[in-house]
């Protein structure tokens, strides 16, 4: 007798799209049979021709908890998460107080979270100037590996590192580093804080190129693994190339807001547009497309990075006090979707992108797949079905997103966690831990 069986007519499989029936015992996926098999099960659950996917893993996420609640908390982004069929995060290290940095700190963070999560949850933690010593131990509490900045965080308790301090972080332990890469020496104040142009130019694609560089020769030399967190410039795609070919272990990824949004249409004084590094241009979007064709940028993930209205100056419009970061870990599917349907890409190619590879980037090997073996994360998904967004609908704390008013493609009927279907009554996520 099975705990579950869910069958669907379109499962999305490492092997493809398959017409299955998904048997689950104890939270586990057990076996996968034909759609139409006969099996016996405590709930059989039949979405005929709704797809079935592997719950998604957004590895690049920004909580807040403890010390800025009012921006976001666990309890609201997991609840956003498992709404947009996302089914395990991994927590970025500032913005919370304290910042990730130690193991003491990240006591301090899973203690906030404890009984608040909708969905799974891990941490990275942070590697900051001066903190190298405090790495290893960190590292085998757990953490998925360490976060560094080159440009200014925009918070004073996450300074950034040069590279020397990167090097010196790599060679204290053996762990994945991922990297926020502009390099400061080539941003600058904008003419103006209220046109988006002006904005744009402060942080332009050389500033992307030349911290991707930076990251790529410390990684080198240290012989670690080094991950780009959400590339926003082409241009540094073919540095990334090369050093791949020549056997350093770089990879990429990016994100919604920069495959789908133009910069050319964003209103002055749009501020719900800023995040760091910037949107750019339509054309720019059309090479990171043909970067994940390619499998050069291996995932696509949020950063969601919420804050309070007040905070993102939409009162006055004014990009250079206003947060940057955008609001959208509910909706990274259906943006996704959208946009990807239309450019002749397939669900596959979705989940490989927002589900199995950024499991895999952080060795999550239960996580991403519709598989033997793996967590019963699945994902009732309507790839047909359209929905206008409405920013005060979504669960995550602050309502503000450059989504509201966009209509998308695509609809979370149904999210499982473990077997269990997420209704927002129960917070039945779990700490993950690095397993390896």
């Amino acid at each position: 007798m099975f705990d579950l069986v869910v069958r669907s007519r379109r499962a999305i499989t490492p092997e493809g799209q398959v017409a299955a029936s998904v048997a689950v015992v104890g939270g586990t996926i057990v076996s996968i049979h034909p759609y139409d098999a006969e099996l016996p099960a405590v709930n059989d659950v039949d979405l005929a021709d709704t797809v079935l996917l592997p719950g998604l893993v957004d590895t690049h996420v920004h909580v807040n908890e403890p010390g800025r609640t009012e921006w976001e908390g666990f309890a609201s982004a997991t609840r956003a998460a498992a709404a947009g069929g996302v089914t395990t995060i991994i927590d970025m290290p500032l913005n919370s107080l304290p910042p990730t940095v130690d193991a003491a700190a990240l006591r301090v963070k899973q203690a906030a979270a404890t009984g608040q999560c909708h969905v799974d949850v891990g941490f990275w933690g942070g590697a900051i100037p001066g903190n190298a010593a405090d790495l290893p131990a960190l590292h085998a509490a757990g953490v998925f590996g360490f976060k560094s900045f080159l440009a200014d965080s925009g918070v004073p308790e996450f300074p950034p590192v040069d590279a020397a301090q990167l090097g010196a972080a790599m060679r204290a332990v053996d762990a994945l580093f991922v990297v926020h890469a502009e390099d400061p020496d080539h941003l600058h104040d904008a003419a103006s804080s209220a046109t988006y142009a002006d904005f744009l130019s402060s942080r332009p694609a050389d500033a992307e190129h030349a911290a991707v560089a930076t990251a790529i020769e410390v990684a080198r030399t240290a012989g670690r693994r080094v991950h780009i967190l959400h590339l926003s410039s082409a241009s540094a795609l073919p540095l990334i190339a090369k050093a791949k070919a020549e056997g350093v272990r770089v990879t990429a990824e990016t994100c919604p807001h920069y495959l789908t949004l133009d910069a050319g249409l964003i209103p002055d004084g749009a501020t719900e547009f800023k995040c760091c590094p910037p949107i750019r241009d339509a054309a720019n979007a059309d090479l990171l497309w043909a970067a994940l064709a390619d499998g050069l940028i291996t995932c696509v993930v949020s950063d969601h990075s919420p804050c309070t209205p007040e905070l993102k100056r939409q009162d006055t419009g004014d990009f250079a006090a206003a947060w940057g970061g955008i609001a959208s870990v509910q909706l990274g599917l259906p943006v996704i979707w959208t946009s990807a349907q239309a450019r002749g890409f397939s669900l596959a190619d979705v989940v490989s992108w927002m589900a199995s590879r950024p499991a895999g980037l952080a060795g999550l090997a239960g996580k991403g797949r519709i598989a033997v073996g793996a967590d019963a994360d699945l994902v009732a998904f309507d790839p047909d079905a359209e929905f206008v967004v409405d920013a005060h609908a979504l669960h995550h704390k602050n309502p503000v997103t450059p989504y509201a008013g966009k209509t998308l493609r695509g609809v979370v009927r149904t999210t499982w966690l473990r077997g269990s279907p997420v209704t927002g009554a129960e917070k039945a996520g779990r700490f993950l831990t690095r397993e390896n």
